[in-house]
């Protein structure tokens, strides 16, 4: 397999374990905070604090490997993208502070007051929205391209359609993610009234996620063509992707098998993801970069494969000890560790 497709292989799961990770992170602190301001926090608050405690910790991971993979393999990313991408990432960065030491003041100090509550949820929104824009930008037609370099056309960015529906899909995904999970976590601690609760918002937010998707690619066809196109030669992926959606909802509403749901929901999530992958191939940024033109050399790539093979060795058993110890620990997840502790 050449060393281009292993590369974006190993990056785009990186990517996605981000997705789904993150997605629950910045969802629940959503939740934890809307449900302040609707006088339903005692219902959820516990939950949410439940898994947050063990997890916020290491969500980022996922996304450092990927910017290091990102370049390290295909340096012309670099360039292009750490340019017209500098103040996006910026502001994401900036926000991903801001949640990292509110839940640390608030875990480890004393600031309880409700607007740090609504602070962070409100970047759980932001910090997708600002993070998608890549998506935006690799399809190519917001970059000019001159002898000074390359520049970022804020305008004809965020007045394209195409711009906004991929910001509004970041937004209905993260929540629907978010609550189906959280559903289900609630279901596992025994507190019907909370998973009652969740699962209330994750059957309102599955309508808007599936809508948001399909708008995407609509937009696509006459943004971007060639890319429309081979998603079309890849319908089947996407039909897929859309069963596991119904079953996941139908699980929910039939109010059983809330872990099967999960299943299903990430496994939809993973089929769309690497067929959208897949449609976009050889490009990471249309039509400037791709994967061969790209990619480093072949010492540097190997070099990279083997970090990469490492650093996965040594996450994966710490991320199965944060699940079998925290996560999925009956105690735990039912409130009976922490009371003894006295952590709420």
């Amino acid at each position: 397999m050449p060393y281009d497709v292993i590369g974006i292989s190993v990056l785009w799961l990186f990517l996605f374990g981000y997705l789904i990770i993150a997605s629950i992170d910045f969802g629940a602190g959503f939740f934890n905070a809307y449900s302040l301001f609707t006088n339903k926090y005692h219902m959820i608050s516990h939950i949410v604090h439940r898994y947050l405690s063990p997890v916020w910790e290491v969500t980022n991971v996922f996304l450092v490997f990927f910017f290091v993979g990102i370049v390290g393999f295909f340096p012309q990313t670099a360039y292009y993208y750490g340019t017209v991408m500098l103040v996006p990432v910026s502001i994401s960065l900036l926000l991903l502070a801001i949640r990292g030491a509110y839940y640390a003041f608030t875990t480890y100090g004393k600031l309880k007051k409700n607007i740090w509550t609504y602070i962070y949820g409100v970047t759980g929104l932001f910090i997708p929205a600002s993070l998608t824009i890549a998506f935006t930008v690799s399809e190519g037609g917001f970059i000019d391209e001159t002898r000074n370099g390359v520049s970022l056309r804020y305008w004809e960015l965020f007045t394209s359609p195409l711009t906004w529906s991929i910001v509004l899909l970041s937004l209905t995904s993260v929540l629907y993610i978010s609550a189906v999970f959280l559903t289900w976590y609630a279901v596992k601690a025994k507190d019907y009234q909370a998973a009652s609760l969740l699962r209330k918002y994750a059957l309102t937010w599955a309508l808007p996620t599936i809508i948001t998707a399909s708008g995407i690619i609509v937009e696509l066809r006459g943004h971007n063509p060639t890319h429309f196109n081979q998603m079309l030669h890849l319908w089947w992926l996407f039909a897929l992707s859309v069963l596991f959606f119904c079953i996941t909802v139908y699980l929910l509403w039939r109010k059983k098998h809330e872990g099967v749901a999960v299943v299903f929901l990430i496994t939809q999530f993973f089929v769309a993801f690497f067929a959208y992958g897949l449609s976009h191939y050889p490009y990471l940024l249309y039509p400037y970069v791709t994967l061969q033109d790209s990619l480093t050399s072949h010492g540097m790539a190997v070099a990279l494969i083997v970090a990469f093979i490492a650093g996965v060795c040594l996450l994966l058993p710490s991320l199965y000890l944060l699940f079998r110890l925290f996560l999925f620990d009956k105690d735990y997840v039912e409130g009976k560790r922490s009371k003894k502790k006295g952590a709420y």
